[in-house]
């Protein structure tokens, strides 16, 4: 009996122990790259001028305490319209906007060159992988009534 008494103990211990056990490799490896929000129903018309199109985005945000390479990384929609990002790092806690039509790409946005929408206004799950095919991050909707859905 003592002996169960003293493992349940042990366990109860360890479990509010928390992050103060956790070694301090583990400890700087905190954040993520991942999904942030995705704006699926850009203002005004659907009438699919690029405008329009890069009304509808997907945001990506950095939270690890170091620059991340995305070359190779995918994002990806239900549909398996897919972008993949070239030679391109996103900075410790930046963000980086995946719009949909067409432009330049800079720092901070990126172009799909599409000339059609990628997101469903009414439901929809957006995909994030990285170079090696292994899921870094999903993000689903299933709302008409609302243009946009943070993650």
């Amino acid at each position: 009996m003592r002996h169960t008494r003293t493992l349940a103990a042990a366990a109860v211990a360890a479990a509010f122990a928390g992050p103060a056990l956790l070694p301090a490799q583990a400890q700087a490896a905190a954040g993520s790259v991942h999904l942030h929000k995705i704006y699926y129903n850009s203002p005004g018309p659907d009438n699919r001028s690029n405008a329009s199109l890069n009304g509808e985005w997907v945001q990506i945000r950095n939270t690890t305490s170091k620059a991340v390479s995305l070359k190779g990384w995918t994002l990806t929609d239900a549909s398996r319209h897919t972008y993949t990002f070239g030679s391109y790092r996103l900075g410790k806690g930046k963000t980086v906007t995946v719009r949909t039509g067409k432009g330049k790409d800079t720092a901070v946005n990126r172009y799909q060159n599409r000339g059609a929408y990628v997101w469903n206004n009414d439901k929809d799950t957006a995909t994030l992988r990285k170079a090696s095919g292994a899921k870094a991050d999903t993000c689903s909707y299933n709302n008409p009534k609302a243009d946009f859905k943070n993650c």
